[in-house]
């Protein structure tokens, strides 16, 4: 069994990825924060469930958290809308965001989506606009800021919350500007060749930490996050823990420098 998971493709990645049985946000918010206190709409619109976001203690201390929902059954899976973002749950996320900076706390995102919502509904609305000022304001952020992909991380409904000082991804997690059906689509006008795009794509952890995209990668349990989501959870903090204690150490003007660096570095090589 070891043996298989440690060669697995990009497209098998893919499936575990989208495990139905992986740990979500809410099982990680249960297990690593104490005094969760999330907080809903985002005084324009609506409330959004597919991202969840509030605040919380970790090891003793708070911070801010953010993430998207994806769901375990049929009710909560509509309910958080498969964890596919409308312009409000971004404009919750800014307004989370923005109270963080303002009172000085760490922000933590868990990052699984498939990728924002396309919906009429949500462009009308400015979903776009919404995902851009998101971006925004990660990037302007005066606290430390650690983002983990734990599942999916598509396109820019991921990058949305995950322009963060530090970035993991687990293991068998996803990290992509498209989905590969999509990719194979617009390609060869074909979805059926989603396991070939994935390939071409560079779509996994292992892959993306090689570009500088990613800065670490957190282990999972053989088969995947959902054999064991205890051991998976309980690294996943320990990763989070590390970083925010490198962090600490940087002024506020130090860390907007250390993120807009670190991705205005990405694709760039050295001549």
């Amino acid at each position: 069994m070891n043996d298989i998971y440690s060669r697995l493709n990009p497209w098998q990645k893919t499936q575990v990825a989208r495990h139905p049985g992986r740990p979500h946000f809410g099982d990680y918010a249960a297990a690593l924060f104490t005094e969760f206190t999330p907080l809903a709409g985002d005084r324009k619109f609506s409330e959004d469930a597919a991202i969840q976001a509030g605040f919380a203690r970790f090891l003793g201390k708070p911070v801010a958290v953010i993430g998207q929902e994806k769901g375990h059954d049929t009710k909560s899976r509509i309910k958080h809308n498969f964890g596919s973002a409308r312009p409000e749950g971004y404009r919750k996320a800014i307004r989370i965001m923005e109270m963080a900076d303002r009172f000085g706390l760490p922000v933590i995102t868990l990052v699984d989506t498939a990728g924002a919502y396309p919906g009429v509904g949500a462009e009308e609305r400015g979903q776009a606009e919404a995902i851009a000022r998101s971006t925004e304001a990660c990037l302007n952020l005066k606290v430390p800021m650690i983002s983990v992909v734990i599942g999916e991380g598509g396109s820019c409904g991921a990058i949305a919350i995950a322009t963060g000082n530090r970035v993991y991804m687990l293991e068998h997690s996803i990290y992509s500007v498209i989905s590969p059906e999509g990719a194979a689509s617009i390609l060869w006008r074909d979805a059926a060749r989603a396991r070939d795009a994935a390939t071409q794509m560079k779509i996994t952890a292992q892959d993306l930490i090689q570009f500088g995209i990613i800065d670490g990668i957190i282990n999972e349990p053989i088969g995947g996050a959902h054999r064991d989501p205890d051991a998976v959870i309980a690294r996943t903090g320990e990763t989070i823990a590390g970083a925010l204690g490198e962090l600490s150490a940087l002024d506020p003007d130090a860390l907007r420098k250390d993120r807009r660096e670190k991705f205005l570095k990405i694709g760039r090589t050295l001549s």
